[in-house]
């Protein structure tokens, strides 16, 4: 198999949460381009209908299917419909997820709602999509979970409590999910996104890091995410299971926390 026709996604069928804007949207479009028929979740219909539109105009097959991903029973109704219509799900992408439920209080104004929106939104979501396709890929012996993660799931951030413990505990379900799933033929792998502007990052009222604080010397753009999800989804990334693909122009490996204060002493 030549490096492009590891790369082709002809014929695949991708599941992929919270794909109508943002970074999903940009991992819809690479998807779509490389040949996969694409499955697109979210809690908006317009956005989701759109982005399926996009991908039927490249030819490719596309369904939107309206779902509460923190809803056991919305979740599983998404695959069943995408299993009658497509017959197999190849590969899951677990996008969705939310910045923050509203504010940054301190910890002792936290509601127990607030906590719940987070962690469900952010992780658990993650946990009954993948539950509810696994055995599905695991009788077929062969199957792909992405999860998104992000830099917060390796650092802390201040009045940053649900979306860094969710995004932490993406990490390690990946890791979980890897080690128990592999004996299936199936693996499962996280893209860490760094600050990537988009619509839901620049609505946030957080001192966001700007580029001279990250070691490559820009934010991301976001068209930079569809190659990686088409890597992700391929033949190409067959014997790579339970790893972290930092996306993030060197921010972590820079130390660049975005706090809302700067560096003492610039970087060279």
């Amino acid at each position: 198999m030549g490096v492009l026709d590891a790369l082709n996604l002809d014929g695949m069928n991708v599941v992929i949460t919270g794909g109508g804007t943002g970074l999903g949207l940009e991992m819809v479009r690479g998807m779509a381009e490389a040949g996969a028929n694409i499955a697109i979740a979210g809690r908006r219909q317009g956005p989701i209908d759109e982005a399926a539109d996009m991908v039927k105009g490249l030819g490719r097959k596309s369904m939107a299917v309206s779902t509460d991903v923190t809803d056991t029973a919305a979740v599983n109704a998404l695959f069943e419909t995408v299993l009658d219509e497509w017959g197999d799900v190849h590969v899951l992408f677990n996008n969705a997820g939310i910045v923050r439920e509203t504010g940054r209080p301190p910890l002792w104004e936290i509601t127990d709602e607030s906590w719940r929106i987070g962690i469900e939104t952010n992780l658990s979501s993650a946990f009954y999509c993948a539950r509810a396709i696994s055995k599905h890929m695991a009788d077929r012996g062969s199957g792909k979970i992405v999860n998104v993660a992000s830099g917060f799931g390796f650092r802390g951030g201040r009045d940053n409590y649900m979306y860094t413990a969710g995004k932490g505990g993406v990490v390690n379900i990946t890791r979980a999910m890897a080690v128990s799933l592999g004996r299936y033929g199936i693996t499962c792998n996280a893209i860490v996104p760094g600050f990537f502007p988009t619509e839901a990052t620049n609505a946030t009222s957080m001192s966001l890091p700007r580029g001279d604080l990250i070691p490559i010397g820009r934010t991301g753009f976001p068209r930079e995410f569809g190659p990686v999800a088409v890597w992700l989804a391929s033949a190409a990334s067959d014997y790579m299971t339970g790893e972290m693909f930092i996306v993030d122009g060197g921010g972590l490996a820079g130390g660049m926390a975005p706090t809302g204060y700067g560096p003492i002493t610039e970087l060279a």
